[in-house]
């Protein structure tokens, strides 16, 4: 398990995994405190994290994206909140995204940067864009895209799988990846076979 990028950006931090499905997490620093969303665990990113500021909580926005959430939460001593409906004390908002048995998921919206954090029903690796777009819908959620993420004014947009996207063109980038959601799905079923495993 290598790193492929290690990014500190106005939000704080993420990093990808080179791996086929570029997993993501992010590190969101607010006021000192520092909240890990979704983290891998992976020994130099982490050393950043510390670096950041003072470990506030974990937070896990997916039911299957258990990843390292817990064991990272135990060695910080930290609340693990998996699926939380609030983050108190905090300056973001949780945004229910689907409820569905075998796929429960959040996004963390935090209004005062316009940052959109989206733990797997967007991305922006390239078996979610096929290459064809910045941002791209899961797969599975293709023919039903979930537009109400979409109607975020988003400056920053950081996703479960693949480097965040940033600035003025980020909000319109999403609307693109629902709009052409059901066209693409061709383009990405061409590219299933090629991923790297």
């Amino acid at each position: 398990m290598t790193l492929a990028s290690l990014q500190t950006h106005d939000l704080g931090l993420t990093w990808v995994m080179d791996e086929s499905f570029s997993r993501a997490s992010h590190a969101l620093l607010d006021d000192g405190r520092v909240w890990l969303i979704d983290p891998v665990d992976e020994p130099e990113a982490m050393k950043r994290v510390a670096e950041l500021g003072e470990p506030a909580a974990v937070v896990q926005l997916l039911d299957r994206h258990q990843r390292d959430c817990a064991a990272i939460a135990r060695r910080l001593e930290v609340p693990h909140l998996a699926l939380p409906e609030s983050l108190p004390d905090t300056p973001f908002q949780v945004v229910p995204v689907i409820d569905r048995w075998r796929w429960k998921e959040a996004a963390v919206w935090w209004p005062e940067r316009q940052a959109l954090v989206v733990a797997e029903s967007f991305g922006t690796s390239p078996l979610f864009t096929a290459n064809a777009t910045a941002v791209g819908v899961h797969p599975m959620l293709r023919l039903f895209p979930p537009r109400a993420l979409a109607r975020h004014n988003a400056m920053h947009l950081l996703v479960g799988h693949g480097p965040p996207r940033h600035g003025p063109r980020t909000a319109d980038e999403l609307v693109e990846a629902v709009d052409r959601s059901r066209r693409d799905i061709p383009r990405m079923l061409a590219m299933v076979p090629r991923m790297r495993t």
